[in-house]
């Protein structure tokens, strides 16, 4: 890769980790399409797949206080290892437009409903319920095409957490199909020289943003968290289809 496609990689992120740190998500959703646009997608995900799972893993310790105040973790955390596994296997065998436009459409859906009904919410009866097809669902999406967040934010949004409550739940199941995309990806030997310089520039610029973003999540009250949320739902349901359309 020139230098030019790294300090690409290296700002977007920069972008992305910062609002991964405040809202627990962002980050594929950010980086993977600017990235893509000087490189291939495949060669974005795969430089995006390692320095997402150590942020994940770090916010995800910084919340742990929150675990309590969560739900249905076990079971959305074990289906989306199989989803990610599964999604990894195809990255390279089906087009990742449907995907993308099916995930967009369902964001509008799920946005245009909370909007409408704003205090919409998922009872603990229809979570434990759906938690295992939302968890596959997930996995897939992150190693199909290297974004699930806009799934799994969608799914927690509705649950109607705290803040901290809400990161410690994204970024474990972020964490846990993050996890199994990368392995699975340095196990096929997807990882040449070029994808690996990218990504440890991508890993220096993801861990140098991460004490910011928590400090920025510390000073918002929940009703600007929500809607930061989504809005960066809205934002990601549009980014997909911009991705979708080259």
């Amino acid at each position: 890769m020139s230098n030019g496609e790294l300090a690409i990689i290296v700002v977007a992120s920069l972008v992305g980790s910062l609002v991964k740190s405040v809202t627990g998500m962002g980050y594929p959703l950010i980086a993977i399409p600017i990235v893509s646009l000087f490189i291939s997608v495949e060669d974005a995900v795969v430089v995006i797949a390692v320095p997402n799972t150590a942020a994940n893993l770090l916010l995800n310790v910084h919340a742990r206080a929150a675990a309590r105040e969560t739900r249905d973790l076990p079971v959305l955390a074990a289906t989306a290892v199989v989803g990610a596994i599964v999604g990894t296997l195809v990255l390279v065998r089906v087009p990742d437009e449907p995907l993308l436009l099916a995930l967009a459409a369902t964001i509008v859906v799920y946005v245009v409903q909370f909007v409408r009904s704003p205090s919409l919410t998922i009872d603990p009866a229809t979570s434990r319920r759906w938690s295992p097809v939302a968890g596959s669902a997930a996995g897939f999406m992150q190693g199909a095409v290297g974004v699930s967040g806009p799934v799994v934010a969608m799914w927690f949004h509705g649950y109607r957490l705290g803040k901290d409550a809400f990161v410690f739940s994204v970024t474990l199941l972020f964490l846990v199909s993050g996890a199994a995309q990368a392995l699975l990806l340095l196990a096929t030997g997807e990882f040449d020289r070029d994808r690996s310089v990218a990504a440890a520039l991508a890993m220096v610029a993801t861990l140098a943003m991460i004490p910011v973003g928590t400090r920025l999540r510390g000073r918002l009250d929940i009703a600007t968290f929500e809607r930061l949320v989504l809005a960066l739902l809205v934002v990601s349901a549009v980014a997909l289809v911009a991705r979708s359309l080259g």
